[in-house]
């Protein structure tokens, strides 16, 4: 299966050409470090493009202060840093002079710009970077520590939203010697549920926007100037648009309430996406895309929502966040998509996050070892969910309310789930009872066509039932339909209000697929385009 980006160890390094140094000389300047001089520390934006002319350099491990990875440095002709250049969060690395070194250092927006105007360095740069946070994302070693997340709800739902993003993390559990040294290390009185930055920094707002916030990834749109665009929701159709309009020149802006891929993010696997014949997870896929935007100038604002909004005097668009912030521009793209309907049972909100969970990715999988897994739904979600959940999970349950799969899911993935023997399908079933103390312990289903309960000793419960829009804040600007889906005019994606759009699966009588949103996210923006320089 396809993943993010290629893999560092394998992939072969192409040198950026000599024309491309040059032009790098003329756009920056030279810098000499002496050995030990720190060229980038942990923890703060990162402003500047660093190629190196001569001499040596090395990444510095977050807990160890000593030498990053396996021992490789970077010498003439390499550069430093990863992804987070796009967007200019902050280095999840440090970086320091092995000896005398000569640099050719270039403002970030001015690189961003030449990156631009020169694809093929472009494509050099973005593979590395993108092989690189794949690296960290794997090797365990990162700046970010998670402790706890089996115990703490909030921890847990920290280590989701890091994971979805693809934010590099170690999880430590309570009680393990590297959890109680840490916490040592921290002042902490004794190992608790907890994340820590870098070495001994506590994180004090332990929630996904103080995350954003501590990791530079939650722009201060308050101080932004009116965009061209701006793009809500963070799903294949919104990043999609995201795409076109920053390759289009547009100021763009795309806000995310929880990860960017929206709910396709939570597919652990989407075969049937043209391009990828082994298949790529939701989350992989629209991560390539959010770089793709990126490298156009578009920006990224997770996690942020929109509660409302009004239009000035001027025809200018102007969206309230839900901390009070306000973005204004001159058009709006509706993406935001639908989310899974919560089921009327007892205690369900007390085991949300600690047992019941409505998406099935890495984050979630890691809690279903040794356990029974039961999946509610007929959909492709629900059956995508089912065949990744069989790989950690002791078996995978799942409930259908009807007496058939075949009109509700793809042949093919019927066909796996059939013949999966750590899979059993439950038909006429539902969920009518959740048990258990501090975390989900047990549940009960019945069977409707023998009138029977049963109980199943689960603590990972996924919901994938029905889809409701994500529409209430458009405050009765745009027509929706009689279940709240936008109403668009003639077969496009204008909605009833100029210089408001929708795409995607919000939109009334859309194909709820991957391909057809992407699709909608690429065509609106020709519509985008028009009204604003109309």
């Amino acid at each position: 299966m396809e993943t993010l980006a290629a893999d560092l160890a394998t992939m072969i390094r192409t040198p950026l050409h000599d024309s491309h140094v040059r032009a790098l000389d003329k756009a920056g300047t030279r810098r000499h470090l002496k050995a030990g001089d720190v060229l980038q520390e942990m923890g703060k934006h990162v402003d500047e493009f660093h190629y190196l002319i001569s001499g040596e350099v090395e990444a510095i491990d977050p807990r160890t202060q000593n030498r990053y990875g396996d021992g490789a440095t970077l010498g003439p002709g390499q550069f430093f840093g990863d992804i987070s250049f796009l967007s200019g969060a902050k280095a999840l690395l440090g970086a320091r002079a092995v000896k005398d070194t000569e640099l050719i250092c270039v403002p970030r927006d001015d690189m961003l710009r030449l990156m631009s105007q020169v694809p093929e360095m472009s494509d050099i740069i973005i593979t590395v970077f993108a092989a690189r946070r794949r690296r960290l994302l794997e090797s365990g070693e990162a700046s970010l520590t998670i402790i706890g997340a089996e115990q703490s709800r909030d921890i847990r739902n920290m280590a989701a939203f890091a994971s979805r993003n693809r934010i590099p993390f170690r999880s430590l559990t309570l009680g393990e010697h590297e959890a109680e040294a840490l916490a040592h290390e921290c002042n902490l009185s004794h190992a608790e549920p907890a994340v820590i930055f870098g070495t001994s920094e506590v994180v004090t707002d332990p929630t996904p926007r103080g995350l954003a916030r501590l990791l530079g990834l939650d722009v201060d749109v308050s101080k932004e100037d009116d965009f061209d665009v701006l793009i809500v929701g963070g799903g294949p159709a919104g990043v999609a648009a995201g795409v076109y309009a920053g390759a289009e020149g547009m100021r763009a802006l795309v806000i995310e309430n929880h990860t960017i891929g929206g709910q396709a993010g939570t597919s652990s696997r989407i075969e049937n996406y043209m391009g990828f014949p082994t298949g790529i997870s939701g989350g992989d896929l629209c991560w390539r895309g959010e770089v793709q935007a990126m490298k156009f100038g578009t920006k990224f604002a997770v996690p942020r929502r929109a509660v409302g909004v009004e239009k000035r005097d001027d025809g200018v668009f102007c969206v309230t966040m839900d901390d009070g912030d306000i973005v204004c521009a001159k058009a709006i793209v509706v993406a935001t998509g639908v989310q899974y309907r919560r089921l009327p049972i007892d205690r369900l909100e007390d085991f949300e996050g600690i047992g019941v969970y409505y998406a099935a990715t890495e984050a979630e999988a890691r809690f279903c070892g040794e356990t029974e897994a039961v999946v509610i739904g007929g959909g492709n979600s629900a059956g995508q969910a089912a065949m990744y959940l069989s790989r950690t999970a002791k078996n995978v349950h799942i409930l259908v309310r009807g007496t058939s799969l075949a009109s509700s899911m793809s042949d093919y993935l019927l066909s796996r789930l059939e013949a999966d023997p750590a899979i059993t399908i439950h038909y006429r079933t539902e969920l009518t009872g959740l048990h258990g103390g501090d975390a989900l312990e047990k549940v009960t289903i019945r069977d409707k066509a023998a009138g029977q309960d049963w109980t199943v000793n689960s603590r990972a419960v996924f919901v994938m039932v029905g889809a409701a829009p994500n529409t209430g804040w458009l405050t009765g600007l745009v027509d929706l339909d009689d279940r709240g889906f936008v109403i668009t005019t003639g077969g496009g994606h204008e909605t009833s209000h100029p210089g408001i759009f929708a795409v995607g699966d919000v939109r009334s009588g859309s194909v709820k697929r991957v391909a057809s949103a992407v699709g909608e996210g690429s065509v609106v923006i020709s519509k985008v385009w028009g009204h604003v320089h109309a």
